[in-house]
């Protein structure tokens, strides 16, 4: 398998001898990226394997309500998924960590017809070449009827980052 980081890439093989593609594997300074695992199929929008060191950060589910606890987007699947990456991007910010540092999102909908426009509000604030593990489900409701996703975050900080390490936030 090839690993790609910031010095380029290098060429090593999995336990069987076979060699994987150049993008199966991208390094980030404390992440590692494994899009194709030996014998695993590449995932589409998202990376199946993320593994790293530092400090750990849980963000619950966020859901599309600003911070006077309004609704944001009512009936609008793209409007409630970039305000739940804003709320993300908060509440990695004040864990001292970023959107580069968050290794599984797990999608909360309540219809798959609604993923685009996740994936979209996704692709707006994260690297598209380093995107993290993911999951979704579809849900029959969330706490208010208005909702239509949630989304919850883990992410790994390297150790000794400081908050200006972290992402500034979307233009």
């Amino acid at each position: 398998m090839t690993i790609t980081d910031s010095t380029g890439p290098t060429e090593s093989t999995d336990n069987t001898g076979s060699t994987g593609s150049i993008d199966s594997i991208a390094s980030a300074q404390h992440l590692t990226h494994i899009a194709e695992p030996p014998g695993v199929a590449p995932g589409r929008g998202y990376t199946n394997v993320v593994t790293g060191t530092g400090r750990l950060v849980v963000v619950s589910g966020q859901v599309a309500l600003d911070e006077h606890r309004e609704l944001v987007g009512a009936g609008d699947p793209g409007a409630q998924a970039r305000q739940v990456f804003e709320n993300l991007r908060r509440c990695l910010a004040a864990a001292g960590a970023g959107f580069q540092d968050v290794v599984k999102l797990t999608y909360f909908v309540t219809d798959m017809a609604h993923l685009p426009a996740v994936r979209a509000a996704r692709d707006a604030v994260m690297d598209a070449a380093r995107l993290p593990a993911s999951s979704a489900v579809q849900v029959s409701a969330l706490f208010m009827p208005e909702l239509l996703l949630e989304v919850e975050a883990f992410a790994l900080v390297p150790e000794g980052a400081t908050p200006e390490d972290q992402d500034a936030p979307p233009a």
